[in-house]
């Protein structure tokens, strides 16, 4: 095995951009947010996929919220199975592709494929991840950027990936 094989993902992953919680409702999860110092920096609905995020940073990191728009959504099946927390931990990746052919490569069982023009990501399926769901993503900076929260939980802000 030659030593760029041995880096794994390293030379491909950017960072731990966010960590993802799934709550029913965001409101009420808004309070443990400010507690811990997050401030309002983007979010919106994703029709596509029934459910609404929003993302706080926090003085290390962000954090997302993520609330179901429907019982047809994937998340109301989540957090009827599960109950709210963790949803899942995403880093973001120079190229979604390579990303992918690496971690293939390495048996991990990847899910969730979708390239967008301002969003692409995958997923590690939390059985070849030691129980926890990896995001990959690759993005635009800030395209969701300028609205407020308010118009964000007012559903005014619209994620098209």
């Amino acid at each position: 095995m030659n030593a760029e094989a041995d880096m794994g993902l390293s030379g491909i992953v950017k960072r731990l951009d966010h960590v993802a919680w799934a709550v029913r409702d965001i409101p009420t999860a808004l309070p443990l947010v400010e507690m811990l110092g997050g401030r309002f920096y983007q979010g919106a609905d994703h029709p596509r996929n029934m459910f609404r995020w929003v993302q706080f940073r926090l003085p290390q990191g962000v954090l997302e919220l993520m609330s179901p728009l429907g019982e047809e959504s994937f998340l109301h099946r989540f957090l009827e199975r599960r109950g709210e927390g963790l949803h899942h931990l995403t880093f973001e990746v120079d190229n979604l592709s390579d990303a992918v052919k690496q971690a293939e490569q390495r048996g991990f069982q990847v899910t969730g494929l979708h390239f967008s023009r301002h969003w692409s990501e995958a997923f590690l399926h939390p059985r070849s991840t030691n129980g926890v769901l990896i995001q990959l993503a690759q993005w635009e900076e800030d395209v969701w950027v300028g609205y407020t929260l308010e118009e964000v939980l007012a559903g005014l802000s619209i994620d098209s990936s």
